[in-house]
């Protein structure tokens, strides 16, 4: 009885409904269900946490963003991602561009980025994820 019982449970999972995992993962490859990682976060956490001040530039290698990332909260952060959005000179959209700050961002402090850009009239630059850092913790081998 117990072989007949898990066969059946068997043959209702390979040949029934997909499991919900199953399902997760085909919406979100058709775009029904957004992956992306500016919405994992609301605007107003973000700014809770963090402030970018940054300006233009122009070298020798062409147009760029630089600036700092400020971490307020009292948690260090890591994975931070910046999207870099290009802007015509009516407010419009035009492109745009994500940039990884490298390594963390400590409590209350800054850290520096600079990113190469393609020209544009204007910039908007905001946080769109990140990481709280697993301080302390064991580890293992």
């Amino acid at each position: 009885m117990t072989r007949r019982r898990s066969r059946a449970a068997a043959d209702q999972v390979l040949h029934g409904e997909p499991p919900i995992a199953l399902l997760v993962l085909a919406l979100v490859l058709m775009g029904i269900v957004p992956a992306s990682a500016q919405l994992m976060f609301a605007p107003e956490s973000l700014q809770r946490y963090f402030r970018v001040e940054w300006q233009a530039t122009q070298n020798r290698k062409g147009p760029g963003i630089e600036g700092y990332v400020y971490n307020t909260s009292s948690r260090t952060a890591q994975r931070v991602s910046l999207k870099i959005e290009r802007v015509d000179a009516s407010g419009r959209d035009v492109g745009s561009s994500t940039v990884w700050i490298p390594g963390e961002v400590p409590m209350t402090d800054r850290v520096y980025f600079s990113a190469s850009v393609p020209a544009a009239a204007n910039y908007r630059v905001r946080i769109i994820s990140f990481d709280w850092s697993c301080e302390g913790g064991g580890g293992g081998m």
